[in-house]
C-alpha cells in the first residue's frame, strides 16, 4: 500500500504540473517541484543528524530501565489482566509470557524489543490455533492490543518535537497519555463484546476501572483549569512524571547493581544506528510529500475540507493535521514524514504541529502490523482483526483532536 501512496504523491504532482503548464502556462511549476525535491532531501538528512543526540539519550535510559527490573515489574502487573483476556491461552503457556513481554516493551517505548517478542508471541499463540491458516480469537485481540498503541513513553515524538524546535518537546505527553488510553480501551471493548470475553470480572473491571477512574480525575482537573494553566501544569506535569522515571530507572539500576554509565552507552549507541536508519525512509517520504504539496493538490484538498467543515459551522484547524492521522494506519515512517511536515509548514508549537505530534503518539500502523505478524504465521484469514484495528486508530484520532483543542485549542 505504501508503494502505492508514495508513486502516486509523484504521479498526482507530475499530472498536476503539466495541466497548471498548459492550461494556465505556469512556467514556474516545475520549478517549485524540483525545489521541493532538493529542500526535502536536504531537511531529511538535517531532521536525521539533529536526532542523533536526543535519540541516543532516550536509549539509553531505556535500556538502564530494561536492566533496572521496570519491565519485569509491568509484566508482573499485567499479568493477571491477561490470563482473564486470553482465556484459551494456558497461564503457563510460553504465549502468555511473550505477549506480556510484548506488550510491556510497547508501553515503554522499546519498538526494537517489541517487535521480536510481539512475532514470538504470533509464534506461540499459533501453536494453539486449530485452524492454521485463520486468524484465532486470542491473536485478534493481541493483534488488536499491538495496533491500538498502547504507548507510555512516546520517545520518538518527543524528539522530533526537540529537532522541530519546540519550546517544550514534551508538552504533548499527558494529550498522547488521554488518546491512547482510548484508543487501546476502544480496541479491548469491541473484541470483548465480539469474542464473547468476561470483561464485567472482577480482576478486568479492578484493572480497566482504576485505569479509568485515574485518567478520568485527571482529566476532571484539567477541564477546570482555563487554558493557559491547564497548559502549564500539563507541561509541569509532563516534565515531572518523565524525570521521575529517568530517576526511577536509574536508582532501580543501581539497587540491582548494574553498571548504570555503561549500561546507559550501551542503549545510547543505537541512537545513531536508528537517526542514519530513518535516512532513506525521511528522504524518500519528505520529498514525496513536498512534491505532492508543492504542485497545490495537498493544499487544494485540504482547502476543499476546511471549505466543507466550515460549510458546517465546525472549526477548521484540526485539517492540517489530517493527513497524518490518515496516514498512520498505513505507514508509521509515512505518519511521521508528514507530522515532521506538519511542523516544518505550521511550527512545532502550532495547533497542527501539536495535534499532528499526539496524533503519532496514540495511533499504530494496523496494515503494517497485521501484515507482518499475520504473514510470519502463515494467517491467510485475518478474520475481523483489520476492522477492529482501525476502530482503535478511529477512536485515537478522534480522542486526539479533542484533547488536542482541550489543551492547546
Amino acid at each position: 500500500m505504501l508503494n502505492y501512496i508514495w508513486a502516486g504523491f509523484f504521479l498526482i504532482a507530475f499530472i498536476s504540473a503539466l495541466f497548471q503548464l498548459i492550461v494556465w502556462g505556469d512556467t514556474l511549476v516545475f520549478v517549485r517541484l524540483m525545489d521541493a525535491v532538493f529542500s526535502m532531501s536536504r531537511l531529511a538528512f538535517e531532521i536525521s543528524l539533529g536526532l542523533i543526540g536526543v535519540m541516543a539519550f532516550w536509549l539509553g535510559i531505556m535500556r538502564v530501565g530494561e536492566k533496572s527490573g521496570f519491565l519485569d515489574a509491568i509484566v508482573r502487573l499485567l499479568r493477571p489482566l491477561l490470563v482473564r483476556l486470553f482465556p484459551s491461552v494456558p497461564a503457563d503457556h510460553p504465549a502468555m509470557g511473550s505477549m506480556v513481554m510484548n506488550l510491556s516493551s510497547n508501553a515503554l517505548g522499546l519498538d526494537n524489543a517489541a517487535t521480536p517478542l510481539g512475532l514470538k508471541a504470533m509464534q506461540d499463540l499459533q501453536s494453539l490455533n486449530s485452524t492454521p491458516d485463520t486468524a484465532s480469537n486470542a491473536q485478534i485481540l493481541f493483534l488488536v492490543l499491538n495496533t491500538s498503541s498502547v504507548t507510555l513513553f512516546p520517545v520518538t515524538v518527543f524528539a522530533f518535537r526537540a529537532q522541530q524546535g519546540a519550546a517544550n518537546p514534551t508538552d504533548v505527553f499527558i494529550p498522547i497519555l488521554f488518546a491512547t488510553f482510548i484508543s487501546t480501551l476502544t480496541g479491548l471493548l469491541v473484541v470483548g463484546w465480539n469474542q464473547g470475553l468476561k470483561l464485567l470480572d472482577r480482576v478486568v473491571l479492578g484493572y480497566l476501572g482504576g485505569l479509568a477512574l485515574f485518567m478520568s480525575t485527571l482529566l476532571i482537573y484539567f477541564v477546570n483549569l482555563d487554558q493557559a494553566e491547564m497548559q502549564a501544569q500539563s507541561a509541569f506535569l509532563s516534565n515531572f512524571l518523565l524525570f521521575s522515571v529517568i530517576s526511577g530507572f536509574i536508582g532501580g539500576a543501581l539497587a540491582k547493581k548494574v553498571n548504570v554509565f555503561e549500561t546507559f552507552v550501551e542503549g545510547a549507541k543505537k541512537g545513531f544506528d536508528v537517526a542514519i536508519t530513518i535516512i532513506p525512509y525521511l528522504v524518500a517520504m519528505l520529498v514525496g510529500i513536498g512534491v505532492f504539496r508543492a504542485c497545490g493538490v495537498l493544499d487544494g484538498l485540504l482547502d476543499l475540507l476546511r471549505l466543507l467543515i466550515a460549510s458546517m459551522g465546525g472549526d477548521t484547524r484540526f485539517v492540517d493535521a489530517l493527513p497524518t492521522a490518515l496516514m498512520k494506519p498505513f505507514s508509521g515512517s509515512g505518519a511521521r514524514s508528514l507530522m515532521v511536515e506538519t511542523m516544518q509548514t505550521h511550527g512545532a508549537d502550532s495547533f497542527a504541529g501539536r495535534l499532528a505530534s499526539i496524533v503519532q503518539g496514540s495511533t499504530e500502523t494496523t496494515f503494517y502490523v497485521a501484515a507482518l505478524y499475520f504473514g510470519a504465521v502463515k494467517i491467510k484469514n485475518t478474520r475481523n482483526a483489520i476492522p477492529f484495528g482501525l476502530a482503535a486508530d478511529f477512536a485515537g484520532i478522534v480522542a486526539a483532536i479533542a484533547v488536542g483543542y482541550l489543551f492547546f485549542g
